[in-house]
């Protein structure tokens, strides 16, 4: 077969990020391709979550935040009211 190659091996390269505007949680300052100090592993258990007001951050470090807030929480980041982005 003249003119055709064979690939016996191949490796392949993937990396991710998570598409927010900063590389830390402003509330724990751990970096998001980690995990909040709660937990022990990054992925889905430590998701990012955006707030309307475009700040993300960890989910764990979020509902601690707000859950500490009294009457209504506020994005610690901008002092916007609080509402998860749709």
């Amino acid at each position: 077969m003249e003119g055709i190659e064979i690939v016996f091996l191949w490796h392949a390269v993937a990396s991710w990020t998570w598409d927010a505007q900063d590389e830390t949680c402003g509330i724990c300052r751990m970096a998001f391709d980690g995990c909040c100090p709660d937990c022990k592993l990054p992925g889905d258990d430590c998701p990012l979550i955006w707030g309307a007001c475009n700040h993300a951050f960890h989910l764990h470090c979020i509902l601690k935040w707000i859950n500490s807030q009294t009457p209504q929480a506020h994005c610690p980041m901008c002092r916007r009211e609080w509402q998860f982005k749709e």
